[in-house]
């Protein structure tokens, strides 16, 4: 584009997205064609001319799903603008947006299997009554708890449900034991183990991921301790998936706490032809990552710095270059 060009699109630009005129009329005012009027404004934005911003907070970042979902293989991705926004704001957007794509979700999942968590609550109370009609939920991991968070697994399941007018099916057990014994014995009781037989033949499962410190909601309902947390980060974990702690690679840090916890596994979420992993903010960077290169989620709902993060050229490597794979 020659100089004469170049600010012919300048102004043609000023025209339209400012002052509002129709191609037509600018091409009357600046002596051009409607034709050629198009094809500056398409020039003008091919070189970086011409920004445009929708700051509505329900707003997506089309261009980054669409590498997310061409880079790592996502069935879709949902990114939500958080530049210059606070934690609670991201995470209220992210919780917004996973709200949003269950909405619209087509064809409707006649049962969702749902983790807890603080997120996902948030994505509860996002929903709209009437969001679907009849979609069922169960649980997928333990929750019940003696501790402050008592309550919020069961209560998380119970909103989805009530408000996609069905009914919720829930985990009466721990998200993790302390004995192996007892963990065996609970899903082997009749009514446990139907709770699982119905979540694995689940439609679709939604989930996020918590990080490995203290801050957990594990730790916060008594499950494990700070310490554990410790150990388990020394040993590589990066946070937990439905209480399973995993490393950088997706994979298992401590076989022994994996066998105490109550739910389905992480090679079931893998194998599901919808999984929906909600998961946003920076110090979840390195589980988001770890989630989305070992194929636990078809489907990602984040923030657009976790996902300008996955698009990295590192990060998409270890994808493009043989990495891990979804299973089935």
């Amino acid at each position: 584009m020659d100089e004469t060009d170049e600010l012919l699109a300048i102004r043609a630009a000023e025209l339209y997205y400012e002052d509002a005129k129709t191609q037509e009329e600018i091409g009357a005012i600046l002596h051009l064609t409607r034709w050629k009027v198009g094809r500056l404004l398409a020039r003008a934005r091919e070189l970086g001319f011409i920004r445009i911003e929708i700051v509505h907070p329900r707003a997506r970042r089309l261009s980054a799903e669409r590498m997310l979902r061409e880079k790592f293989g996502l069935k879709d991705a949902v990114v939500v603008q958080s530049e210059h926004r606070s934690a609670p704001e991201i995470q209220a957007r992210v919780a917004q947006a996973a709200a949003d794509y269950l909405t619209g979700m087509r064809p409707v999942p006649r049962t969702l299997g749902v983790s807890w968590g603080r997120t996902l609550q948030g994505v509860a109370d996002c929903l709209r009554h009437g969001w679907a009609t009849r979609v069922d939920v169960v649980q997928i991991n333990g929750g019940v708890s003696l501790n402050r968070m008592a309550g919020t697994a069961s209560a998380t399941a119970v909103e989805i449900a009530h408000k996609g007018s069905g009914q919720a099916t829930l985990l009466p057990s721990p998200a993790i034991l302390e004995h192996l014994e007892t963990k065996r014995a609970i899903e082997r009781d009749r009514t446990v183990a139907q709770v699982l037989e119905k979540a694995r033949a689940a439609d679709a499962f939604l989930f996020s991921a918590g990080v490995a410190d203290a801050s957990s909601v594990h730790v916060d309902s008594g499950y494990i301790t700070a310490a554990d947390v410790d150990e388990l980060v020394a040993r590589g974990a990066v946070g937990d998936v439905l209480g399973r702690y995993i490393d950088a690679a997706g994979e298992i840090v401590d076989t022994q706490l994996d066998d105490r916890t109550v739910g389905l596994g992480l090679d079931e979420i893998r194998r599901a032809a919808t999984s929906i992993a909600v998961i946003a903010g920076r110090p979840k960077h390195a589980v988001t990552k770890a989630v989305v290169t070992s194929g636990l989620c078809t489907v990602l709902v984040t923030d657009e710095e976790s996902s300008a993060m996955l698009l990295s050229d590192q990060v998409a490597a270890r994808v493009l270059n043989g990495g891990s794979r979804r299973v089935g």
